[in-house]
């Protein structure tokens, strides 16, 4: 018999919502207690937010990240009056993005180090054209769904990181990123 049959509920899940662009500028604001009532709205429960910019953690027995990530879109549409960009990330799948990490993250600073995440895989071809050795010492891999960047200087400071956010890179994917120390605190609020 599995869990399910025993306990007559579907599993709970932990996810982590991240908006994208959200609260910068003065544009899109999205106040964080308001971005809880949204997704307590929804039937989430367990609900936290991190930081400002559009980080969000809850528990729901849904199992379909893409579907819930559609429903949140449209629920800050409604709620907002504009729509933001969301992927919702189960927290088995943070944990796997944070354990394959190229990069030395325990070494590092929380601003060196940037993980993009992508709504689906882009093309590895969109990459071939970049001349990553040009850029030294900033170093960017992809994983699954991800792009980790090194950038030394700190993201504001990066020229890899404005090449790999032209659209010819992007086009047809949603992106959004986060440096270091969100993705860790975020692994971590998924894992409670």
């Amino acid at each position: 018999m599995t869990k399910k049959e025993v306990t007559g509920k579907a599993a709970t899940r932990r996810y982590a919502a991240l908006l994208r662009g959200i609260n910068v500028g003065g544009h899109k604001k999205v106040p964080m207690a308001e971005l809880r009532t949204v997704l307590e709205g929804l039937g989430h429960a367990e609900v936290r937010t991190h930081l400002q910019s559009g980080n969000a953690v809850f528990s729901s027995t849904r199992s379909d990240p893409r579907a819930l990530a559609r429903e949140l879109e449209a629920a800050i549409e409604a709620h907002f009056g504009f729509r933001v960009a969301c992927l919702v990330l189960d927290g088995a799948y943070l944990s796997a993005v944070a354990a394959a990490c190229p990069f030395p993250a325990a070494e590092l600073e929380g601003r060196q180090l940037h993980v993009t995440f992508f709504s689906e895989q882009p093309p590895a071809e969109r990459f071939a054209a970049l001349d990553g050795p040009s850029y030294l010492p900033e170093e960017y891999r992809l994983g699954d769904r991800v792009l980790y960047l090194y950038a030394p200087d700190g993201l504001g400071r990066s020229k890899l990181a404005e090449v790999l956010a032209r659209p010819a890179v992007v086009k047809g994917v949603d992106a959004t990123t986060r440096n270091w120390n969100t993705v860790a605190k975020l692994v971590e609020l998924t894992r409670s």
